[in-house]
Parts: C-alpha cells; structure tokens; sequence
C-alpha cells in the first residue's frame, strides 16, 4: 500500500463520481498508473463502521464486473464452495487474510469477524473479491483472481480518468 496524495485523491472522485470516503491508502494501482482499488479505514470518517477494506474504484472494472455479477456468476461460484472443500478452505483463508490487512488498519468491534463480498461461507460482491485480489495479489483469493481472469485488460485502452481526476 501506499500512502494517499491529492493527485490520487482527485483521481478517486473522479472514478467514483463523488468524494471518496476515509481512504487509508493506495491499496493498487492500475498498470496505468490510477489507483484501481482504496484501502478504507475500518470506521468512516463519520464513526460508521465500514468492512470493505478493499474498495475497487476502477469504473471500467467496476462496470464489466457489475456484468459478471448479473450473469449468475455468484450463484455458480457459491455452488461451488458447497461442492469443493478446498477452494471453500482457501476462500476461508481470503476471508482471514481480508480481516487481517483490515486489523493492521484498525479495529472496529462492531465489524470484527465480518469482512466483505460474503465471505467465508457465500459470494454476494465480486467487486470486493477482485479488490483483494488486486491489493493482496493473485493466491490469497481464488474467486476473485478468477473473477480478475475473467475481466482480462480492463485498462488496455488507457486510463478511465485522466491523472488530474477528469474523464
């Protein structure tokens, strides 16, 4: 991770459409240099508790995988989980792993033990499982380095937002 300037800052509003929320930090950047995805500080600036560490800000990303999410994708890859014991035990060590990097952030007791996307036991995001996958790096999270696999290079046509934060 790396620390939040202005210039990302700006990038990030631009991605989302509005003013980010309590970023901690950089937690990936796209190879076109934007940050793709935000580390988010387990309790929003307003006291609120907020589980999703990984936040993917990528609109291009975002949108293929609001696709994937609407072709029944979740469903299949619950399923899944309920018939293969060790992708279900490597989710549980994502899902571990997500609860980890956020304590290192900090602790909110009124999310402790919830991470984000469904984990451990269902998929209900795949924009949080792609998140980790991006911030963790691919083989902490098997759904979503698929889902990553599935989005292909999202960024090969250039940036979604130009580094002054405009489309």
């Amino acid at each position: 991770m790396t620390p939040v300037d202005t210039g990302d800052e700006a990038v990030v509003a631009a991605q989302l459409g509005r003013p980010p929320r309590s970023i901690h930090a950089v937690a990936h950047r796209c190879p076109c240099g934007n940050p793709d995805v935000v580390a988010t500080e387990p309790r929003l600036d307003d006291g609120t508790p907020f589980p999703t560490t990984f936040y993917l800000t990528c609109p291009r990303a975002a949108s293929m995988i609001g696709t994937l999410e609407a072709s029944g994708l979740m469903r299949e890859m619950t399923d899944r989980l309920g018939e293969d014991p060790e992708l279900a035990a490597a989710y549980r060590r994502a899902h571990e792993a997500y609860l980890e990097a956020r304590t290192a952030i900090g602790e909110v007791p009124e999310i402790a033990g919830v991470s984000a996307g469904g984990m451990p036991d269902r998929v209900k995001c795949l924009h949080v499982l792609a998140g980790q996958s991006l911030a963790q790096g691919r083989g902490v999270n098997p759904l979503g380095d698929e889902v990553l696999d599935e989005l292909g290079g999202w960024w090969q046509s250039g940036p979604c937002v130009s580094p002054g934060g405009t489309s």
